[in-house]
């Protein structure tokens, strides 16, 4: 599955380059202990790790997804995100910026910060966050929840007929998210695609769509998984946060294989190396090194 390039500040990410989104939360209860970066140097610090861990894309997020934790105004949002992107984008002026909001105030406030995509987790719970970004000059993510409003979990929640029901749900939400983002005047290669994982869905619902992103890709835009130590792999192998990299990564290389271009981590170094090897098996990308049987080399 070739799968469609993602274009973001001039760079083009595709099955020989996939992006690496590394996520930074100026947060103190993000879901992940290792993430979570109240303290604006230890984030700094966490950004310049991921570029020269391998990152492509840095998002950066000021609220928790879930809905654990406490409630987080617009202003402190901002207070959080906007002075820390506009100072990662003075120390690295050829990133790809990335904001986790769902709220069109707070992008609206980053305009100063080049951003270069807005990752909507919300599936345009604020309509006029995609108007926002088209303003920006920004890409877009097209999300997924199910209907949910921001913060909260799904609970019985079913896509009838179940198993495949959620496939076609989700790929007739995506389809009219991106036909909006493409009127509001973003380009075609800057409308990412974001099934959500988790978001509204069971981890059964969570598993259909993994094994389903070549659907996902056929709609004709870049494809994102955000898998990275979620609860459908710590349910599907039984795993706390913290030991659950290696089905991360696993269902990255799927994912990855079946076209998906974009992938959101808290593991960057073996995110990255995941996708250069998938990258070299099915994307045209060329070994680092072919040494091996050739003559005076032989062990």
């Amino acid at each position: 599955m070739l799968g469609t390039p993602l274009v973001l500040r001039g760079q083009r990410f595709d099955r020989s380059r996939p992006a690496v989104m590394a996520i930074v939360n100026r947060t103190p209860d993000s879901f992940h202990p290792g993430n979570r970066y109240s303290d604006v140097q230890e984030a700094l610090a966490a950004v310049d790790r991921a570029v020269e861990e391998g990152a492509d894309i840095v998002d950066v997020g000021g609220v928790r997804a879930g809905q654990e934790g406490a409630a987080v105004s617009a202003e402190e949002e901002v207070e959080r995100v906007v002075p820390f992107l506009e100072q990662v984008r003075a120390a690295h002026p050829d990133l790809v910026l990335s904001l986790d909001t769902w709220r069109s105030e707070v992008a609206l406030a980053a305009r100063d910060a080049g951003l270069d995509l807005v990752n909507d987790t919300w599936a345009g719970h604020d309509p006029r966050l995609l108007d926002v970004a088209a303003e920006l000059g920004a890409g877009y993510v097209v999300s997924h929840t199910g209907g949910l409003p921001p913060r909260t979990d799904p609970v019985a929640v079913t896509y009838p007929p179940e198993p495949d029901g959620v496939v076609d749900d989700v790929v007739r939400t995506l389809r009219a998210g991106a036909e909006r983002a493409l009127a509001a005047g973003i380009p075609a290669e800057a409308v990412l695609l974001d099934p959500t994982l988790d978001f509204g869905k069971t981890t059964r619902h969570s598993l259909t769509l993994l094994a389903r992103t070549a659907d996902l890709v056929g709609l004709g835009h870049p494809v994102m998984q955000a898998i990275s130590r979620k609860d459908v792999v710590g349910e599907t192998l039984g795993l706390p946060v913290e030991e659950r990299l290696a089905g991360s990564l696993a269902a990255t290389a799927v994912a990855a294989h079946l076209g998906a271009v974009c992938f959101r981590t808290h593991d960057v170094r073996q995110t990255r190396r995941a996708l250069d090897m998938v990258a070299s098996i099915s994307g045209g990308r060329p070994p680092v090194a072919t040494r091996r049987g050739r003559q005076g080399n032989a062990r």
